[in-house]
């Protein structure tokens, strides 16, 4: 069995590696991502990235800080220790706006982070996943995961035919404990 991982196709140009995404899906080639110093507009699309999910959280953790907010003030107003000041009521609704306003867009701010880091794996001391460190400087990568895809001769030509100025072979590091 052979070692490889990845098969790295890198371009020097976004349009030449978006040409790239086509002649590889033609050939129904699946792509495991795409790395690109730059944000390249319509490839979510070309890739079938699905929207993200991340709003419906935000509305998750907003809806908890608003009812959070709304209970403390609810709890230290009226319940806890009611105070008659000038004849007001306890549970002055209009004066609970802000606080509760406050609080639910706290919450759904660091929800969201939260949310992001964890759903992305982004933790506190882990390894950063670099298929190419070009990819960050001037290189546009298509990765091409080579488990799924066995005709490797395929995939280096169509790469090649598109415009590719390298193609590598990235393999699996195997951790010895002898």
């Amino acid at each position: 069995m052979s070692n490889t991982k990845y098969i790295l196709g890198s371009f020097a140009d976004p349009d030449e590696m978006m040409d790239g995404i086509d002649r590889l899906q033609a050939n129904n080639i699946s792509i495991y991502d795409c790395f690109t110093p730059m944000p390249i507009h319509g490839i979510e699309a070309k890739l079938g990235v699905k929207p993200s999910r991340l709003p419906i959280a935000a509305f998750c953790f907003g809806g908890l800080g608003l009812m959070l907010g709304f209970s403390l003030l609810y709890f230290t107003m009226s319940y806890d220790w009611p105070m008659n000041i000038g004849g007001k009521p306890s549970m002055p609704l209009p004066n609970f706006v802000p606080v509760t306003f406050e609080v639910t867009i706290l919450l759904c701010a660091l929800g969201m982070v939260a949310t992001f880091f964890f759903r992305n794996h982004l933790f506190p001391g882990r390894a950063p996943r670099v298929m190419d460190l070009r990819a960050t400087d001037d290189r546009f990568i298509i990765a091409i995961d080579a488990r799924d895809n066995a005709n490797h001769e395929l995939i280096d030509n169509l790469l090649k035919e598109a415009g590719a100025v390298e193609v590598k072979y990235n393999e699996r590091k195997y951790v010895s404990y002898e």
